[in-house]
């Protein structure tokens, strides 16, 4: 796609002022290894990443394999996880998830977009998530609810639906900024730019941002 040279301008203001803003940002699950953080942004679908926290304490301890997950009676993971919600499809996509790993990854989480696409329960943004995070490749921006309602609303992207806003992101963001882009526009939805009151006054962007509130 075609994209201005003032388009691009304007995302570095944007990045430029995210990054004075969160300098630390990351990601907020937590994770000890790139099977955790698999397992983990499963979990975070319709939930919270503090509860996906507080149940991953005790799961990360229980199952440390992609075999544990992949062998265990099914309703023993479906009742470790209920407080997440949607448990049994979780349950179902996590187990799925890590018997495809034992039989065709050696139970290794593949660096690999493809590969992790065609996992159960794993969807671009979650592939773009393990990519980033776990391994640091930035395969493509992570779009959340956050990244894209402040997308549309500073002006990055005009689109709704999340591949397309990925796409346009992807055209205006320098490719060594996508995976730190995602983690402080969360910060800044989850703080000064919220969806029904955004507190502009108090927000870094506030100077440069156009408000399309949609």
């Amino acid at each position: 796609m075609s994209v201005t040279v003032e388009e691009k301008r304007f995302a570095a203001k944007i990045v430029r002022r995210l990054a004075r803003t969160y300098p630390k940002a990351t990601c907020s699950l937590r994770f000890q290894n790139p099977l955790q953080l698999l397992v983990a942004t499963i979990l975070s679908a319709q939930c919270t990443d503090r509860r996906v926290n507080l149940v991953t304490e005790d799961l990360f301890a229980r199952f440390q394999t992609a075999a544990d997950y992949a062998f265990c009676r099914l309703d023993t993971l479906e009742k470790a996880i209920e407080s997440t919600g949607f448990f049994r499809n979780k349950a179902k996509h996590i187990q799925g998830a890590c018997r495809i790993l034992v039989e065709k990854h050696d139970s290794k989480v593949p660096v690999d977009f493809d590969a992790l696409v065609a996992l159960p329960g794993i969807g671009r943004k979650t592939a773009n998530v393990i990519m980033g995070t776990a391994f640091g490749i930035s395969s493509g921006v992570v779009v959340d609810t956050h990244v894209g309602r402040i997308s549309r609303r500073t002006g990055l992207s005009g689109e709704k639906h999340p591949v397309k806003v990925e796409r346009d992101l992807m055209a205006r963001l320098p490719r060594g900024e996508w995976i730190d882009f995602s983690h402080r526009v969360i910060l800044l939805g989850r703080g000064p730019c919220k969806a029904r009151k955004p507190t502009c006054d108090i927000c870094p962007l506030s100077e440069i941002c156009p408000k399309i509130l949609t």
